[in-house]
């Protein structure tokens, strides 16, 4: 037991280590390069004064374009990674994802709303965007509470809903082209435009789901293991369900709010983590955040320096790399069916 957790301590100590130093790096590279050091000089204002304008514009690129865009990669690598997780474990299936309750479709039928309306920036956007994921997933979680569905129905119910939304999705932008320009980038999904009036609101929303489910790391542990055990220990199972949700929405839909619809983080890390942690949720999901956002802060970085100086949107760069992934799980597992 004791190897156990000084293998996990060392794991997480090493996963946040490499996170951080990929973080360093994303601030540094670009376009235009930055030393470590130059990057907490012009940070903290103490750039050479004899370069003047020279400091005042890569200032204003870490201020404005890099440093933002970080944050934006490593708290939407968090916060999908975390929220593919408790999907995964509350539906017993290793091929469940943000996506297969709604929450990518939910967000970008409210964005495409929001932009059909005029809003195109600002909190309105972010607004959209969870209000779209909050309201799918409250429909599916009261159709699997008051039908009492099982598990496999959920997921169903999940792909049923997602089919509905991006078909009213796909209508708006056809009767209105536009839309369809307006709504591309973030149906693509990237960081490229991500700022701090979008960023803000999200991440309160992502830090304060984290913090809640990190402290029911236990129950969550209980709801895996399925409805029989869990009501033996006298748990409230649909209640906890509901909430694990709830909460996993909370997260997919504040990270879609500014980075878009990016696939597969919440497929991919959970996966490549389970293989160190096992399914114990309290060791579990703070590595799947740590690595999420390491994982998603590097394919960032990655997008920005292939084709420099041209840049490759992220979520492109997502689909190349989780489409095989998703096939040789799907091969794999068969389905997904409950872990052995």
């Amino acid at each position: 037991m004791g190897d156990n957790k000084r293998r996990w301590h060392l794991l997480l100590g090493s996963g946040i280590c490499l996170s951080l130093m990929i973080a360093v790096l994303s601030l540094c590279l670009g376009n235009i390069c930055f030393s470590p050091w130059e990057v907490v000089e012009l940070l903290w204002g103490k750039g050479n004064s004899a370069a003047g304008s020279a400091d005042v514009m890569g200032r204003g690129i870490l201020l404005y374009a890099r440093l933002p865009r970080t944050f934006a990669s490593l708290l939407a690598g968090a916060a999908l990674a975390v929220s593919g997780a408790v999907l995964q474990n509350v539906l017993a299936n290793k091929l469940a994802a943000p996506s297969i309750i709604g929450v990518n479709a939910g967000a970008g039928l409210g964005v495409t709303i929001c932009c059909g309306a005029g809003v195109l920036s600002g909190y309105g956007v972010s607004f959209a965007a969870f209000a779209g994921s909050l309201i799918t997933v409250i429909v599916i979680t009261l159709f699997s509470s008051r039908t009492n569905a099982s598990k496999t129905t959920v997921i169903l119910g999940g792909v049923a809903l997602n089919s509905i939304l991006n078909a009213v999705c796909e209508s708006i932008t056809v009767l209105d082209t536009d839309v369809a320009m307006l709504s591309m980038d973030f149906r693509v999904g990237g960081f490229s435009a991500v700022s701090y009036i979008r960023l803000i609101p999200a991440s309160v929303l992502i830090l304060v789901a984290l913090a809640v489910l990190f402290t029911l790391c236990n129950e969550l542990d209980v709801v895996t293991l399925g409805d029989e055990t869990a009501r033996s220990v006298g748990m409230q199972v649909g209640r906890y369900r509901i909430i694990f949700l709830l909460l996993a929405a909370m997260l997919a839909g504040a990270a879609v709010s500014f980075a878009g619809l990016l696939g597969f983080i919440g497929l991919i890390v959970p996966h490549f983590v389970r293989r160190f942690t096992g399914n114990e949720s309290g060791k579990l999901l703070p590595l799947c955040a740590v690595s999420g956002a390491g994982f998603v802060t590097l394919c960032d970085m990655a997008s920005r320096m292939i084709f420099a100086p041209y840049e490759l949107p992220v979520g492109i760069l997502m689909s190349i790399i989780g489409g095989p992934v998703f096939l040789f799980l799907l091969v794999r597992y068969k389905g997904g069916h409950r872990y052995d």
